[in-house]
Formats: structure tokens, sequence, C-alpha cells
């Protein structure tokens, strides 16, 4: 009974909301946006927008600021097509209209190289074209709309990026994405230009992962996912890079969202002008978790805890003025949980029935971004930013008398960084475009972790020493500098070149990093792109200053502390078909020799290409530059765009992923899926005599090879009281095939009265209860290896309600 109550009361809002004005006309809506030369970011003053499909409201062109604003535009779906004379033209198909918000449409257009009076190229910009036009191999665009509408996405941008090509998602409990068998660490997150701390709840030191997602997809404008040789502006990755931007609130109208959802939780978002004339916009949103009301109405959330979580986030866009474009933005974010052994069962995903645990995280940016326009074909971007990182972690182990417990592991960690980035952006002529920019990034740590847990006890008291596993209070400085450029030969074939060189100055080590693509459009349908890139990356900062004793002197010493950076060499082959309008297929082809990987120092199968993709790293010091590893594999993408009310993407990769140790045995990683194939779709249907409100279905399959491990030893753990693992035999037992369904069924109203949208959905994730595999773990308390399962099925339900 306590779950039918407010699901009756949800669907009564629902059928009320539908029940507006029946009486009223078609609802419309306003469509807005602006138009901009795509390398130098000028305005284009003129610029023909036309509205096709025989809408009333036919377009206009833009002012003089490139903007333009058409009235009356039916609630649904559009396509906009932009023209200029000089330029290529430009249509962009399933622009979405709601009655609650008004819609925002942001075109860059890029200039013929050939000189004619009238240029006869189309460019149809759909979904996946990048934001970045000198990224132009293995990336992928995607919009807030997808984060929303894909199932099993969870309104997290790193889980949507799961179903491209080349990525998987390391588990379900966390959104650590594996990209060609590259280890989570290997990716970068940048937010409006500047790389930001690990945007997750419950994120520890060194990952970029974590269980739920603190980046609001709501804020978010069309952004850039890169899955290898990316250009010379990113630096200091080896896997791939999130390129993110917030956008702009409404200038011209107050507008408010309110959100409830079950994984994301309770959200409020206001936007609107600053100021009387309308130059700049506010953006804010608030989170704040609900999954305790899942765990009342007894839904599995992969914990018997109850995990607590807010965030907030904003967007100050300040307009241009006489000294540029000045814009705030940030993101705070707090969380917290507390796992009691006495409430946990064997099967939990984040703890241990032996221990009680209580984990604390939180992470806040605030940025400072300038625009400036120089000259006729430049632009100067700077931004400014300070972040910190937060997490602490206390465990508590039960002894074997009934009742006592005892303290056996303290975390306390710390970052804070300062960030600084500027980029000169010329357009020399229609050929060629450059950028030179600078990155310099300050660290302040202060970290410390003691740990007991399995250590000797060599005092004799009675329980463990203490042992310090991470001990510094300091800083340190990565520079970053690099020049890039593109020249276009011809308009189907163009050339990007560039150099990136990072300097950490705590250790003096140094790197120089040449990228390249080639992309040739063999034909109006069919293109080739070639790529190459040489990427380094520093170690993660826990494993740098992991703390051990001297053994002459037994004095603390960080003996990772010199580690030399990772490097990786990456080639890539691409191939894209535009099988028929809103139809696209693409292939690509890699190969990536990783080197310098930190291995120990005698014969051993560790290697730091297996960490990373959970709460901690691996407690070893000692580590030298002398591991590899490779990755080699295919990936195809089948994808529907977006059009006459459905959708579809089929995406396959097939790879392999090794590396050596400093045994030199060449082993799978922990990575090493094999194969992942994701198949997405989507149905919008349209109901009521209007046709202002639709139905909507989406699902997606997903299977996966299973993954390698290390197995237990069963009887050297049960001599030892804790798990031990068979290292002869290291990754080279494989979990059962991974599979999971996701079906979605969503309802969509427009009020006519113009001012006010509805959505619910219901999200039933791994529908089918499909048993993965997440761990082959050892109980000290039955002394048995423990199967513990991935998430269940989940049902995540939200209602959003616009004005």
């Amino acid at each position: 009974m306590r779950l039918k109550l407010p699901i009756i009361a949800l669907l009564a809002l629902l059928s009320l909301g539908g029940l507006i004005h029946p009486l009223a006309a078609q609802p419309v809506q306003t469509l807005k946006g602006s138009v901009v030369d795509q390398q130098s970011e000028i305005p284009i003053i003129g610029a023909t927008v036309e509205l096709l499909g025989g809408a009333e409201a036919t377009g206009g062109v833009t002012d003089l600021d490139g903007r333009f604003q058409m009235e009356g535009v039916p609630v649904g779906r559009h396509s906009v097509r932009i023209s200029y004379l000089g330029y290529e033209t430009v249509t962009v198909p399933n622009i979405l209209v709601t009655a609650g918000k008004q819609a925002v449409l942001n075109v860059s257009l890029q200039e013929s190289v050939l000189q004619m009076d009238e240029v006869v190229v189309t460019a149809k910009v759909g979904k996946g074209q990048p934001q970045n036009e000198m990224a132009t191999i293995s990336v992928r665009s995607f919009n807030p709309e997808e984060v929303n509408r894909f199932s099993g996405g969870r309104n997290d941008v790193a889980r949507l990026a799961g179903s491209f090509a080349g990525v998987a998602v390391a588990d379900d409990s966390r959104n650590d994405i594996v990209i060609r068998g590259n280890s989570p660490t290997g990716v970068l997150w940048r937010l409006n230009g500047i790389p930001i701390p690990n945007p997750n709840h419950f994120a520890t030191l060194g990952t970029t992962g974590g269980p739920v997602s603190a980046l609001n997809p709501n804020l978010l404008k069309t952004s850039d996912f890169l899955t290898s040789a990316f250009p010379a502006e990113y630096g200091n990755a080896l896997g791939g890079v999130f390129d993110l931007g917030f956008r702009p609130g409404n200038r011209d109208e107050h507008e408010f969202m309110f959100q409830l959802a079950a994984f994301s939780g309770l959200e409020a978002m206001a936007e609107g002008p600053l100021n009387d004339q309308h130059k700049g916009a506010y953006l804010v949103s608030y989170r704040h978790s609900f999954v305790e009301v899942a765990d009342y109405f007894g839904i599995p959330v992969g914990t018997n805890a109850t995990p607590n979580y807010r965030d907030l986030s904003f967007n100050l866009d300040f307009g241009n003025g006489k000294a540029g474009k000045f814009t705030l933005f940030g993101i705070g974010a707090m969380s917290n949980i507390d796992f009691l052994g006495n409430e946990i069962d064997e099967t939990d995903l984040f703890a241990n029935p032996d221990e009680d645990a209580y984990a604390t995280s939180q992470m806040g940016i605030a940025g400072l971004r300038h625009n400036l326009i120089v000259g006729e074909n430049a632009y100067l971007r700077t931004v400014a930013s300070v972040s910190t990182a937060r997490s602490g972690y206390e465990q508590d182990n039960y002894l074997a008398e009934e009742g006592q417990k005892i303290r056996v592991t303290e975390v306390a960690d710390v970052t804070n960084t300062f960030s600084l980035s500027s980029f000169l952006n010329k357009k020399f002529n229609r050929r060629l475009t450059a950028r030179m920019g600078l990155l310099a990034e300050h660290y302040q740590l202060d970290t410390q972790v003691d740990d007991r847990e399995g250590r000797p006890d060599l005092d004799g008291d009675g329980a463990p020493d203490w042992f310090r596993v991470r001990d510094f209070d300091g800083g340190m400085t990565l520079l970053q500098a690099y020049a890039q450029g593109v020249y276009r030969f011809t308009d189907e074939l163009s050339l990007q070149a560039g150099l990136h060189g990072q300097w950490l100055i705590y250790n003096n080590t140094r790197a120089l990093e040449p990228r390249l693509a080639i992309n040739w459009q063999l034909h109006p349908r069919h293109r080739l792109n070639l790529g190459y890139g040489l990427h380094h990356q520093m170690q993660p900062l826990p494993v740098f200053f992991f703390t051990e004793n001297d053994p002459q002197t037994g004095a603390l010493l960080r003996s990772n502390e010199n580690l030399d950076f990772t490097q990786s060499s990456h080639w890539v082959l691409g191939y894209d078909w535009n099988v028929a309008p809103s139809w696209k297929a693409r292939a690509e082809v890699y190969y990536q020799a990783i080197a310098d990987v930190p291995v120990q120092p005698f014969p051993s199968s560790f290697s730091m290409l297996n960490a990373g993709a959970d709460f901690v790293f691996p407690e070893a010091g000692r580590l030298v530059n002398e591991g590899a590893g490779a990755n080699y594999g295919l990936e195809l993408t089948v994808e529907k765009f977006f059009s006459q009310g459905y959708y579809g993407l089929l995406t396959a990769s097939f790879f392999d992923s090794k590396y050596e140790g400093s045994d030199k045995v060449r082993r799978n990683t922990a990575f090493n899926n094999g194969y992942v194939v994701n198949f997405l779709a989507g149905k919008e249907f349209k109901i009521g005599k209007d046709k202002r409100n639709a139905l909507t279905f989406d699902m997606r399959a997903s299977r996966a090879g299973g993954r390698y491990y290390t197995p237990v030893d069963l009887a050297a753990s049960q001599e030892a009281g804790e798990e031990v693992l068979d290292e002869a035999k290291a990754f080279s037992e494989r979990y059962d095939p991974y599979f999971r369904l996701d079906l979605k069924f969503g309802y969509q109203l427009n009020s006519k009265n113009k001012r006010l949208s509805q959505q619910f959905f219901i999200d039933l994730q791994n529908i089918t209860a499909h048993e993965n595999i997440f761990d082959l773990r050892y109980n000290p308390q039955t002394q048995q290896i423990n199967k513990v399962l991935q998430s269940g099925f989940f049902p995540d339900i939200m209602y959003r309600l616009q004005f």
C-alpha cells in the first residue's frame, strides 16, 4: 500500500496535465539561437535560418549579433536549415520543441575553401558531430536529451558513453569507463575548457568514476567524447576525454524545472536573464538524493546501506561587453554513507558483514571563463579555476569476541587544485586555422592513510600495528603547452597537426607529443580518417605518494615519487558511410602500444594497467617504469538518427588487451572483455487530436565478454584469516559473459497554455534480473568464497515539470 499511494498521486497529476485547455489551439513555442563562424567564432550577420517541413513559421535571418528568433513554432520535433553565402549549408534535424521551455539552437558554419558565388556543398549536422573543429577522428558528440532519453543511463554522462563503440562500463555499481581496454584512470574530465577533479559522488583520490554522477546533464550543452589520437590541446590522458560545457541560461525569459527520480534524486532548476538588458543569463540547479525512498519501498540499489548525496551546479553568463565575455561556473557536491556490519550481508557490492565502515566525499570547483574577440578572425579564451576534492574513510573490524570491534583504517585526503588555461585561436584564411595555448595546474595535497588490517602485532599489545600507507603534505605543479592547426587543401581533404608538451616539475619529468590526423571525403557519402597520437600521463596520486619503511633506516619513504609518465602511441584508421538520410555507419581499427608502465622491481605479475576501477589503489612501492601493454581492435557502429518517430544504435567492439609485468609474461588485462555489443532503440508515438503529447518506448540490450581475474587461493586464505589471491594464476580465469536488458516507458505532455510541459518515465533496468558476477570474494566468517553479484533488477522512476 505504501508503494501504491505515491504512484496514484503521480498518475493523477499527469492526467491533470493532459486535461489543460482541451479545446485550445495547438501549442507553440519559441525557437532561437545563434550562428557563428566555426573557426573564428565571429557572429555571422544575415545568415538565413529556415524551419523545414512546411511549418507556418518559415524562419528569418540573423541580426548584428548573429542571433535569430522564431516565434510560433509548433510543439514537436523539427529540422532547421542554416545557410550563408560562401559557407557550407547546414541542416540540423531532430530539434525538440516543448511547451514548457524555449528551444535553443547554436550553430557554427564552416567557410568553403572554394571561392564561389554560391556554395553547393551541403553538410548535415546531426547527432554525433564534434563541437571542437580540431577533433576529427574517434570523437562523438552527445546532447542532454540523449543522456535523459537512453534507457539504463541513470542521467549519467559516463553511463551514456558506455553505449558507444570502444567503450565498456567497468561494472553496474560504478560509472568508471574502460576505453579500448585502458584503465579508467586514463580518462580526462574537462568542463568549460579546464580539467576538473573526479565529478562523482563517493569519489576517492586518483579515481575517475564513482557510484553516482555529480554532473547534472540538464545544465550541459552538446559536448564531445574522444577515445583516441585526440588533438594536441588535450594532455595528461591515455584513454579518453570528456570535453564538457555548461550551456548558458535563457537570456530572455525566466524558466523553471522540477524533477524527481529514484536514482538522481530531487532536483530544482532555474534560469533566466541577469538584467533588464538581456545581455546575460543565470542557470542554477540543486539536487538531493532520493535513494532512501527507493530503499523504503524495498527497491535494491546494490547495498543495504543508504547513500546520501547532494550537489549544486551553476553557470552565470554575464554577456558580451567591451572587455569581452565573462562566465562564472561551478559545481559543489557532498556525499556520505555508513556501512554497518549487522545490516550488511555477504552479497553486498561495497562492504563486508564483518566490518563497520564510514565514507565521506566532497568535491567543488569554481571557474571564471573569459572570451575576447581579437581583430576580425581570432579570439583569446582564458579560464581560471580553483577546485577541491576531499574524501574520508574509517573502518572498524569485528573481533572474534561478540560485540567487540577495532579501528583498522583511517583515510583523510584533501586535494586543492589551482588551474589556469589560455589559448589564442586564429583563422588565417579559408584554409588555415591555428591554435596555441598553455595550461598550468598546481596541486596542493594533504593526504594521510593509516591502516592495520592484516598487519603483524610486533609490539605485543594484542592488536595489529598501525602502518602509514600514505603521508604527504605539499604541492606539485604540472605545466602543459600545445600548438595545433588544421589546413584544408580542399573542401574534401584536410590535415590536422599539433605538438603537445608537458612537464611535471615535482620530479622534472617531461614529454613531447606529436599529433596528426588526415580526413578525406572520398564521396559525399564516404569519408576516410587516419590519426596518430603520442600521449603521456602522470601516475595516480595515491600511487605517486605511497609510503613504506626504508629497509635500512626504518624511516618512512615515498619510493614511487620519481616515477615517469606512462606513454601511449595510438594509431587509428576510420571509415564513415552516410548510408541514407538519418542513417550512418562507421568502422574504426586501432592499435595502441603502451610503455613505461609502473611495475614491481622484482619478477611479478603486478602492473598499474590493471588498477583504477575501484575505490582504492594497490599498495605497492619501489615501482619502476618498465612494464608494457598493447590494445588493438575493431569497432563498428550503425546508427539511425532520430527521425520519423524512432531511432536506433548498434555498436560492436572486438578487441584484445594485454600487458606484461616485470616477469615479462604476457597476460590479459583486468579490462579485456574481448567484445562488447550494444543495441539501443526507441520509438515515439504522438497521441491526442493535435498530436502534442507522446508515449515513448526505449530499450537497451548489452552483451560483453567476461573479464579476467585472479582467483582466490582458498587454502592460503583460510590459513591467513583473510583473502589471499593466487598470483601464479594472475588474470587467468574469466567471469561469465555479461548481459543486461533495460526497457523504458515514458509519457510526455505539452500543455496548450505554452508554458508547461511534463514528462514521466519508468526505466526497468536489468529487467530479466540477469545475475552478472561482480566479484568472487573470500569471507573470513564462513571461510568460503562468496559470489557477489552486480546490480539486479532496478526500476528507476522519474517525473519532470518544466514551466
